[in-house]
């Protein structure tokens, strides 16, 4: 396997800890939402919300790292479709992660019910109630949900395939760890 250039440990820890956050929010929105309503689904909501808002804060410190530091290179082997396609799948992975919390806050907003961060201060209220977006700001929400799944996913597999198939050290490059 080659040597390869890693992120900085912040980046790293950043990446991984978005991932697990990401993770986390999904599987409880698809839990929540077949549950009948009781108090453990308003309290799942209110978990699901916290997680976005969360993953928010988190992706716009990982995209100010990434913009201040360069990404280390891609393995020599990469042809020039490969490492497109990899930028690109970076580039709307970015795109997601600030559109899906966001399409959540504002479909949040326009059911009528404000955010309360950590049940401590309330997110500032930018639409109010609107029943005839409503809908359509749900339904963008988990269209969207559902497009990163399928991103996620095949970022998950192009890394193992450069792991695995390829050997070209390419997931070190994010590996925790030295």
């Amino acid at each position: 396997m080659p040597a390869t250039q890693r992120y900085s440990n912040f980046s790293i820890a950043l990446h991984w800890l978005i991932a697990i956050l990401i993770i986390i929010a999904f599987v409880l929105g698809n839990i929540m939402v077949d549950m009948r309503i009781s108090p453990t689904k308003l309290q799942y909501y209110s978990y699901h919300k916290w997680l976005g808002v969360t993953v928010l804060g988190f992706v716009a410190l990982r995209l100010i790292s990434r913009l201040l530091s360069k990404a280390p290179p891609y393995p020599a082997n990469m042809g020039k479709v490969q490492t497109h396609i990899a930028n690109g799948t970076h580039i709307l992975l970015y795109v997601l992660m600030f559109a899906v919390p966001l399409s959540g806050y504002f479909y949040t907003l326009a059911a009528g019910y404000p955010v309360v961060y950590l049940g401590l201060f309330e997110l500032p209220v930018l639409i109010g109630p609107n029943p005839e977006i409503k809908g359509s700001l749900k339904e963008l929400h988990e269209i969207l949900n559902n497009i990163m799944l399928v991103l996620v996913l095949l970022h998950v597999a192009a890394a193992l395939k450069h792991h695995f198939y390829d050997k070209d050290g390419l997931l070190h490059r994010m590996r925790p760890g030295p």
